[in-house]
Formats: structure tokens, sequence, C-alpha cells
């Protein structure tokens, strides 16, 4: 796993239990192509070839474009791209720990860039709030289809 840029200016990081067993949970996060199903701030996503550390995804979220590349993809249990926009660089992780029966999600993601630099507490806010919803939503997706 390609670890967060511990120096970025906009680093954030969020857990949740998912009431939902751990294959269940990796089948939905990891349905890059369906994103937008259970991803509210994602108004389209698309991969360009296997789910494989390497491959590229091109998505939409919150008005921006995306180009990210898939770095990290360990069944049930590691799933982490980097992702680059306008002005700002992202590496983002995600880990998956079964709890006997539920799943223990781990979010984190770092940013940086010259916009991000410029404008570290609102990249900051943003950050935080898209991490909190879009566990809430997998965890929404995940248990309403479990």
């Amino acid at each position: 796993m390609k670890k967060i840029n511990a120096k970025a200016p906009v680093k954030c990081s969020r857990k949740i239990i998912i009431n939902s067993g751990i294959e269940k949970v990796w089948s939905v996060l990891t349905d890059i192509d369906h994103w937008p199903d259970w991803q509210t701030a994602v108004s389209c996503s698309k991969i360009n070839g296997a789910l494989a550390a390497g491959t590229s995804f091109d998505w939409k979220s919150g008005g921006l474009k995306f180009h990210s590349i898939l770095h990290t993809v360990e069944p049930f249990t590691s799933f982490g791209w980097t992702g680059k926009t306008i002005g700002s660089y992202a590496i983002h992780n995600w880990t998956l720990k079964d709890m006997n029966g539920k799943t223990e999600v781990f979010v984190q993601e770092s940013l940086e860039g010259f916009l991000v630099g410029l404008f570290k507490k609102t990249f900051y806010k943003v950050l935080e709030r898209g991490m909190e919803e879009s566990l809430e939503q997998l965890k929404g997706g995940c248990e309403k289809i479990a």
C-alpha cells in the first residue's frame, strides 16, 4: 500500500463499522463503474481496464473531473489510488478488517498541490465532510443489499 504523504498540507482519516461481511463491502467499494449508485457526490465513474494496480479510472465529483490510478488492489484487505485534478494531487487508501461478520473500514487521504497549500482549511473541511459522507453512504449501500 502506498502511504499517504505525511508532509502534505491536508490529511484526513476516518473509520466506520459496517454491518455486512467483508466480501460485500469489498464488492461495493471496488465496483468503480457503479460508485454513483451509492455515492451521491460521484456523478460518473469509469474504470479503464481490469481491477488491478496500475489501472486508471476517470470520475467526476463535486463538478470536478479526476484521473486516478489504482496503486493497491489487495482483495478484502486494501484498495487505494492516486489522483489529480487542477491544482491538487491526492493519495487515497481504504483498509478493510473483518470483525466477526461485520467490517471495519478505515479511509485516509493526503492532498497536496498549489491550490491545496493556498486554501488548506477549505480543502480540509471539504475532504473531511466528503470522507464522512462516503463512509456513511458505503455503510448504507452495503447494509441495504446485505
